[in-house]
């Protein structure tokens, strides 16, 4: 099975090293996985803001780039939406462009989709350790496709690790892409609710597996004053079993 990685702008930007830990995880496993230099955004913030005709030709770049492959996986739940949900609607069905997009849309999951669903990997048996405190953030786009317990199961599976889950777990960030630029203040109270539940846990550290939520959630603990880290959950697996190294990225 050839597998490719779909990095996303924010995580390949801000977060790389979310990156390694999937491609570590997943070689840990025994699977090679492969990163096309070609690929782009997903089209994503186009698509929400009514430019379309951006947001079809950058779909079908991606489409293009990822045809060789029979698996695509990414650690973002907002592009993997993207890809399932939203490019289906750039054009009409029967077309042909629409076929390359929902072929793309078949193969494409989400990191923990992937382990859980598709390779259907038990971690306990790979006896993964970690003394840690954390909880964890719901992104909205992975309750959309589904994604609601893999999560918590990836977590359970890990020694050491204590789960406080988060009050309302399942409220927005209020980051929504533009949505936060464009209702300020309804973002800003959605977010200050995050960190107070955040507050409420005495976690020391916040998974999340959606890069710009990390960026909402993390700025709004640092102005108020609440000292925290953050990880996604590719880079709290791959700590647990040992695969980081000195030298990664931060």
């Amino acid at each position: 099975m050839r597998i490719a990685l779909f990095i996303t702008c924010l995580t390949d930007t801000f977060y790389p090293r979310t990156g390694v830990a999937v491609v570590r995880v997943l070689e840990h496993l025994g699977h090679h996985i492969e990163f096309p230099q070609a690929q782009t955004c997903c089209g994503q913030p186009m698509y929400n803001n009514g430019f379309t005709a951006e947001a079809r030709t950058l779909a079908l770049q991606l489409a293009r780039v990822f045809e060789p492959f029979d698996t695509v996986v990414t650690a973002s739940g907002s592009c993997a939406a993207m890809v399932r949900e939203h490019s289906l609607h750039l054009f009409d069905p029967g077309t042909l462009e629409h076929s390359r997009l929902a072929a793309l849309a078949a193969k494409t999951y989400e990191f923990s989709e992937l382990l859980r669903d598709v390779l259907q990997i038990e971690l306990s048996t790979l006896s993964p350790s970690l003394s840690e405190t954390v909880t964890y953030h719901y992104a909205c786009h992975l309750r959309s496709l589904g994604i609601k317990s893999q999560h918590e199961q990836l977590l359970g599976d890990i020694d050491g690790l204590e789960y406080r889950p988060l009050e309302n777990k399942e409220q927005c960030c209020g980051f929504g892409g533009t949505f936060a630029v464009k209702y300020p203040t309804i973002s800003g109270q959605m977010v200050d609710d995050k960190v107070q539940a955040i507050r409420k846990t005495g976690a020391s550290t916040v998974i999340s597996s959606d890069a710009g939520c990390t960026m909402n959630i993390s700025g709004a603990c640092r102005r108020a004053g609440h000292e925290v880290r953050f990880k996604s959950l590719p880079e709290l697996l791959a700590e647990s079993l040992g695969l980081m190294r000195d030298g990664d990225p931060a």
